[in-house]
């Protein structure tokens, strides 16, 4: 009798740690971007100290004017800056274009792939391209603008860590629909805007 109150006992035992294992046993999650919330955009405008040209900002980043020709715009939530750098054109136009294309195709190596959208504003007289970069480069957004005549403006996103398109990626959209808008909104000095043939790079427009 004794052994088989020992028997029963083991058994019972044996399937009671079964039992507790299957309930603590953890099951492998699917991957997913992070569920990061952003307040909503509002913009307010921002003017250069050169007063050569302005844009609309969004209110949470603040700006820092390194120098003249170089700004800075710091997302301190999202551990990133927007750095943007002018440059006056004085007959090096066709070079400025070669170094803005360059800085992209640089970080195409470790980029999956590099979308070009166009952008051209005959009422305000800005012209150029927008660039975003799908996978693990050092900057994921970038653009430059130009009214062919006096102004040439570039901008990069850079984050403050080792690029991770997964990790970073919803505060590369946010930011991504910042940038769209800093161009929509950008505007030179009046006085400087005359007619011109736009040029986006080898292409040419007639105004």
């Amino acid at each position: 009798m004794q052994k088989i109150r020992t028997l029963l006992f083991t058994i019972l035992l044996f399937t009671s740690g079964l039992l507790l294992s299957c309930k603590n046993e953890s099951l492998p999650k699917p991957k997913a971007f992070l569920a990061l919330e952003y307040p909503v955009q509002e913009y307010s405008t921002f003017e250069s100290q050169t007063r050569s040209f302005s844009f609309d900002k969004n209110k949470i980043a603040s700006v820092k004017e390194v120098k003249a020709d170089a700004i800075e715009i710091h997302y301190p939530q999202m551990k990133a800056t927007i750095y943007l750098n002018y440059k006056r054109i004085d007959k090096n136009l066709d070079k400025l274009f070669k170094d803005a294309q360059k800085l992209t195709y640089e970080h195409f190596i470790k980029a999956d792939d590099i979308i070009e959208q166009p952008y051209i504003n005959p009422n305000d007289k800005v012209y150029g391209m927008f660039y975003s970069l799908q996978g693990d480069a050092a900057t994921n957004v970038q653009f430059y603008v130009t009214d062919s005549v006096k102004n040439f403006l570039t901008a990069s996103l850079y984050f403050y860590a080792t690029p991770n398109y997964d990790s970073i990626y919803p505060a590369k959209e946010y930011i991504r629909s910042d940038m769209q808008h800093i161009i929509e909104t950008l505007k030179w000095r009046k006085d400087e805007i005359t007619d011109f043939t736009i040029r986006c790079g080898p292409n040419e427009i007639n105004m």
